[in-house]
């Protein structure tokens, strides 16, 4: 899995494989890894200017969304991405503590946008990068299986006592209690 973004401003760009596919990947990977990308390039560059990151990804905005403002601290228990994730929160509070603005924005995906299309050539291209970025183990165990002659290989997820209690049925958002 590659991640990638383009810098319109400076025509810049960056890309890098994305590592730990042995432990099963979740679609967000790429989009924080990009996100995280570009952040440490403002870093790097020292930009005391905005920097305005357009994501084609809700899911990276709502899983990212959690951590802003004061007060919150969320767990990382749990998340397949811990690893980029304590980065992408690390650096915009390094931003917002030197008083730079950094702004998120969720554009259309695959909808023709040019900055958007020059962002996923580069995550294309990560994929055959030699850069690999974000690839320490969790050490958390692998469950693999032979079915027709193909090796499978899945993480064993750990589920709170919360989501192991409970299920969820189609769009209804109250809990319903396992029958045990």
């Amino acid at each position: 899995m590659g991640a990638g973004y383009y810098r319109l401003d400076e025509n810049r760009r960056e890309c890098c494989q994305l590592g730990r596919g042995e432990e099963g990947i979740s679609f967000n990977r790429a989009e924080l890894g990009a996100a995280c990308l570009a952040l440490e390039d403002a870093k790097r560059k020292q930009e005391m200017k905005p920097v305005i990151f357009l994501s084609d990804s809700a899911c990276f905005l709502s899983s990212s969304h959690k951590w802003i403002g004061e007060g919150k601290s969320p767990s990382m228990w749990g998340n397949p991405d811990a690893d980029i994730m304590r980065d992408i929160v690390q650096l915009p509070r390094e931003r917002i503590e030197q008083d730079f603005l950094t702004i998120f924005i969720k554009i259309k995906a695959h909808r023709g946008d040019p900055l958007d299309e020059l962002a996923d050539r580069w995550a294309d291209e990560g994929r055959q990068s030699e850069n690999i970025r974000w690839s320490l183990v969790t050490n958390r165990p692998i469950f693999s299986w032979t079915d027709n002659g193909t090796t499978h290989r899945s993480p064993i997820i750990q589920r709170s006592k919360k989501e192991q209690t409970y299920r969820y049925h189609g769009n209804n958002s109250r809990p319903i209690q396992d029958q045990q």
